[in-house]
């Protein structure tokens, strides 16, 4: 999926990636620019089961997907031409150690004018789509599921801390860590 992502960009421009949940507040790669933008027709979602990053096999954690529907606000990067090829491997590894996502060029909206960026989003047939979620089993998850990158609490509070200070209101998300507790 690389290569094909590789070709669909072509290498005679900037790359613009699309951030919604741990890229804005952990990169991992450099940018010349960033924006906040707003994607039209997906919205951000605590739907999509960690085996790896922020959970195990034995206690599968959750991670923020692109759901189908809606809009979502977040930051746009714009990985200069010349450095693509090293950072967009490193940044594949990240975000696809078990390909679960879809990568899909999206128009992102900026004050700045519009975008074309990469931005992974899910499948609501991936068998990584947790579907509908109980409170109590919300809970759970957030009492013990941690992966190579921490825990799922943490993810969703980092995510949700960062969102505020980039001006950025999450209802959904807020929400539901009010009903969780935090």
């Amino acid at each position: 999926m690389l290569e094909t992502v590789l070709q669909q960009w072509g290498g005679q421009t900037d790359l613009w990636v699309f951030g919604y949940a741990s890229l804005i507040w952990r990169p991992e790669f450099e940018f010349t620019e960033e924006r906040l933008a707003t994607l039209h027709g997906y919205h951000r979602a605590l739907k999509m089961w960690s085996r790896l990053n922020r959970g195990t096999p034995e206690r599968p954690g959750l991670v923020f997907g692109l759901l189908p529907g809606g809009s979502c606000k977040g930051v746009v990067f714009r990985l200069p031409q010349a450095h693509v090829a090293a950072a967009l491997p490193a940044l594949w590894a990240r975000e696809m150690p078990n390909a679960v996502y879809d990568p899909r060029w999206l128009r992102c909206r900026s004050a700045s004018g519009d975008v074309k960026a990469l931005a992974f989003t899910l499948s609501k047939r991936s068998p990584s789509h947790t579907g509908v979620l109980s409170d109590e089993t919300y809970r759970q998850i957030f009492s013990g599921a941690a992966g190579r990158y921490g825990s799922t609490r943490d993810y969703a509070q980092l995510t949700y801390d960062k969102l505020r200070a980039l001006g950025i209101h999450d209802q959904a998300l807020e929400t539901l860590l009010q009903r969780i507790g935090r």
